[in-house]
């Protein structure tokens, strides 16, 4: 019976993860369940689940939930804030981790996961493109398991040689071809885009994510951030990883080899196949997921993108070519911009526009420890405040 933490459980990825547990109860077990905003479905998972811990923001969260999981006569400890994550996270009897919480409050209790040496289920971007060359020094030095749960990476792992680490020019690597849906904009006339909504932003055409992650996929900053993490996952250089628009999304990656083959990996756009991958790996096991229908699919579609279209990708690729602080400045002046669009204080096209100035304001440095990483971070969140208290509405 393997023990798995869910950090992020009431999200997408965190509710996808235990309907893969559930469907395998002799094997897996969820040990922790977190959540931060979602708590009403937060106890409905620990009523259902019976964790050992769950974890919630606040004192006042955690009375709440303890109380009524206690008259429920459920016995799970509930823990409080980052400390609490860092706990489930790294605690003695858990044997996976899935880091599923989104954006740069990740980070830590991710760390805390590889810093004890556990099998790591990466659904946090955040915390390779904001840290990636010392969290994947810690991965190396703790003996930690790192699992991509993107699809597009997870394809990637499952099309990549098994001694991939070598480097890619050593075992007959060209280049990462990462695919795009292209999101709900990509064939919207340019002048329109701009005035987009967020509700327009939010309805992805071929995947049900949360709202932050479905404005970064209609921006392709998702994909640029995918394209960050891509080259620390498989120690590539951002010239190797070309973005590749796919719109039916049934192709998640592909690896491109020297001798001319070209390895894909496909299958239905649902996050159980890359979970159940992950969580059992090397075996397969079943997620759930309906067998792909090729005949019902009949045709796949390629294009590249368009960086007029999608400004905040070529931000991205200039992030990943400078290094240093600078993805985790991007990525911290994203998570304003985008939940100032999410609150119509910003135009759609003021995403780009808020980063770049961001990202023009303050310059990157070598990072040698985890303090330049968190102090980026949050230098970049001030500028892009004032920047906001600027232009936006």
């Amino acid at each position: 019976m393997k023990q798995i933490t869910v950090l992020g459980a009431t999200g997408s990825i965190g509710l996808s993860t235990l309907d893969v547990i559930a469907r395998h109860p002799h094997d897996y077990r969820a040990f922790a369940l977190t959540g931060f905003s979602r708590l009403a479905e937060l106890e409905r998972l620990c009523l259902l689940h019976r964790p050992r811990y769950a974890v919630v923001p606040t004192v006042e969260a955690a009375a709440a939930l303890q109380g009524s999981l206690r008259a429920a006569a459920v016995d799970t400890e509930v823990l409080v804030g980052e400390a609490g994550l860092c706990e489930v996270a790294a605690h003695p009897e858990v044997d996976a981790v899935m880091a599923a919480i989104v954006g740069a409050a990740g980070l830590q209790p991710t760390l805390a996961a590889v810093q004890a040496g556990k099998r790591v289920l990466l659904a946090n971007k955040e915390a390779l493109v904001m840290s990636g060359a010392l969290f994947m020094q810690a991965v190396q030095a703790h003996g930690a398991e790192l699992l991509p749960i993107d699809s597009e990476h997870n394809a990637i792992f499952q099309c990549m040689p098994g001694d991939y680490a070598r480097g890619l020019g050593k075992v007959g690597v060209r280049r990462i071809l990462l695919t795009a849906s292209g999101g709900p904009f990509r064939s919207w006339p340019l002048e329109r885009i701009g005035e987009a909504t967020p509700q327009q932003a939010c309805a992805h055409p071929n995947w049900a994510m949360g709202r932050k992650i479905s404005v970064d996929s209609a921006s392709m900053m998702n994909k640029g951030l995918e394209l960050i993490e891509a080259c620390w996952l498989f120690d590539a250089s951002p010239a190797q990883v070309e973005v590749v628009i796919h719109p039916q999304s049934v192709i998640h990656s592909l690896v491109d080899y020297v001798d001319g083959s070209v390895l894909a990996q496909l299958g239905n756009p649902d996050m159980r196949t890359p979970i159940a991958h992950a969580l059992a790996w090397p075996r397969r096991i079943d997620s759930g997921v309906a067998p792909l229908d090729l005949f019902a699919i009949a045709r796949l579609d390629f294009e590249a993108p368009d960086e007029r279209r999608f400004p905040c990708l070529k931000l991205a690729r200039q992030a990943a070519e400078a290094g240093g602080t600078v993805p985790a400045l991007l990525n911290a002046a994203n998570e304003v911009a985008v939940a100032a669009f999410l609150d119509e204080r910003i135009r759609f096209d003021d995403i780009a526009r808020m980063i770049e100035a961001v990202l023009n304001r303050i310059p990157g440095v070598a990072v040698q420890e985890l303090g330049a990483v968190l102090q980026a971070d949050a230098d970049a969140r001030t500028v892009a405040q004032d920047w906001l208290g600027r232009y936006g509405r």
